[in-house]
């Protein structure tokens, strides 16, 4: 058996290692990718070894500037 190319995902905040490895074949959707060195959580898409960042639509909040 041959040994698959495998690859470390990276943070893509600090780019530290994280707990998680890829293969060639691997496809990830929506994966949250969580950084235990940052302690954040990104939202990734992988195929092909290659790695992209979702990036999440901020939440609309209503500005109360009329309320007081």
């Amino acid at each position: 058996m041959q040994k698959e190319n495998m690859k470390w995902l990276l943070c893509p905040l600090c780019g530290n290692k994280t707990r998680n490895k890829i293969r060639e074949d691997t496809i990830l959707k929506n994966y949250p990718l969580y950084c235990p060195k940052c302690k954040q959580e990104v939202l990734i898409e992988a195929k092909d070894l290659q790695v992209n960042v979702i990036k999440e639509p901020d939440a609309n909040v209503p500005e109360y500037k009329d309320r007081f």
